[in-house]
């Protein structure tokens, strides 16, 4: 009973501080302000932030009366005042106020903690999609590549950041403190982006291999026993082989494709004789795709597919005959790709070089390959038993994907799929017709 008391009585008051923040037209009392803010939202408890969130959704909306008028008086006269009242009238007041909790020692951080617990309450309270939109319309303002800070993760960094690099990695679990040495070694590197604001908090990092020759299978990358090669000369690619997010609160706002161009173009000034900078990727949703049927229908210029790819996938369809099997049931049986017969692994490249050629501009197409492709990288080299691991096994078959980075293409590459078009290698074309 004390606590529902204590928990209404925080809630007023964070209520009473977004209005007196929201009402005050100085600065010298704001800072003060936004700091109670901060301290009395980070008292409620989970029942008490959604009630929080709605009362920003809906109290510091935008005045649609006035967002008319001032839209009529626009239409009827679109000169420089009528659009100003109009960009100003258009603006909810709680991104001022955001702008203003911003303003507070730690309030960049305290937005970010704010869209963390927003987006934990999204899927059952889709009526504040409002609020995260005006957030993280902030917020990638506020973490625009601009302001970020790229840094190399070695051992001598900060163990606070170590340890968050061995929390959130997010594709290859770091297993220990041996297995981050190992990631950390002369022919690894690890580069994250840091914030002014927030400077021993890696908000996305990439690992990368410098390697003599593309990879293609994953272990020998992440083992923690495997050695170091040590001669830099031998230096030809580096692969990425892992991206991750730190922050959650952050989910949206663009960050990765910036941090790869950055790494890729400091390699290459560290090591000039690197001419090769690919990606070593999962496939996740590959195997659920091709076990639902799949289908070529929701993804654009579905109809531009030729007959001859369509009928390929029918083809690699009929001979893996999963006929409503599930692809676990199919694992439970000890699937495995070195057991399966010739005509069953070119089926399943087939599908893959159909999945990520075609289908990855669609609504369901792979998320991974949304982010490479997008950012301008090349469908390059899919890879048998790449990931031999029970997640890799379950998502994918094993199959990786080695996606190109020609400097010298990306921007081009990347019009191009934002047209629906994907660039891929003839060994890719050859597993769709042989």
């Amino acid at each position: 009973m004390l606590e529902k008391i204590a928990q209404t009585r925080y809630f007023s008051r964070a209520i009473g501080a977004v209005n007196r923040l929201v009402s005050e037209r100085g600065e010298s009392n704001a800072v003060s302000m936004a700091i109670d803010v901060i301290s009395n939202y980070r008292k409620l408890n989970a029942e008490q932030r959604p009630k929080f969130f709605i009362t920003l959704a809906e109290q510091f909306n935008i005045d649609t009366d006035a967002l008319m008028k001032a839209t009529q008086s626009f239409a009827a006269d679109p000169s420089a005042r009528n659009y100003i009242r109009l960009q100003k009238i258009s603006e909810s007041p709680r991104q001022e106020l955001l702008r203003r909790l911003n303003r507070a020692p730690g309030g960049t951080a305290a937005v970010v903690e704010m869209r963390r617990d927003l987006l934990s309450l999204l899927h059952k309270k889709p009526e504040l999609a409002g609020l995260d939109y005006d957030m993280r319309h902030l917020l990638s303002s506020w973490f625009n590549p601009g302001f970020l800070k790229m840094h190399r993760v070695d051992w001598k960094s900060p163990a606070e950041v170590l340890e968050k690099i061995i929390a959130h990695e997010a594709v290859h679990a770091i297993d220990g403190w041996d297995d981050l040495r190992r990631r950390l070694q002369p022919d690894r590197r690890c580069f994250a982006f840091f914030h002014p604001q927030l400077p021993d908090e890696p908000l996305i990092f990439v690992e990368v291999a410098l390697l003599p020759d593309i990879p293609v299978a994953i272990m020998p990358l992440v083992d923690k026993k495997s050695a170091p090669v040590e001669q830099t000369n031998q230096y030809k690619v580096a692969a990425f082989y892992s991206i991750s997010n730190c922050e959650s609160g952050l989910r949206g706002v663009s960050m990765g494709n910036f941090l790869i161009k950055r790494v890729a173009e400091q390699l290459h000034a560290e090591f000039p004789g690197l001419k090769t900078f690919v990606t070593l990727s999962p496939i996740p949703g590959l195997m659920e795709w091709i076990t639902a049927g799949a289908h070529l229908g929701e993804i654009p210029n579905a109809e531009k597919i030729k007959p001859a790819i369509r009928k390929a996938r029918d083809d690699a369809l009929d001979l893996l005959k999963f006929n409503g099997v599930s692809w676990p049931e199919k694992l439970s049986k000890a699937w495995h790709p070195d057991e399966c017969s010739k005509k069953e692994k070119e089926a399943l490249l087939c599908l893959t070089a159909i999945y990520l050629a075609y289908v990855t501009p669609g609504r369901d197409g792979n998320p991974v390959a949304k982010f490479h492709l997008g950012n301008g990288a090349k469908l390059y080299q899919i890879n048998w038993a790449g990931d031999l691991s029970k997640n890799g096994l379950r998502q994918s078959a094993g199959l990786m994907v080695n996606y190109l980075y020609d400097l010298s293409s990306v921007e081009e590459n990347h019009e191009r799929f934002v047209h629906g078009e994907i660039i891929y290698s003839r060994s890719v074309a050859k597993l769709i017709n042989p």
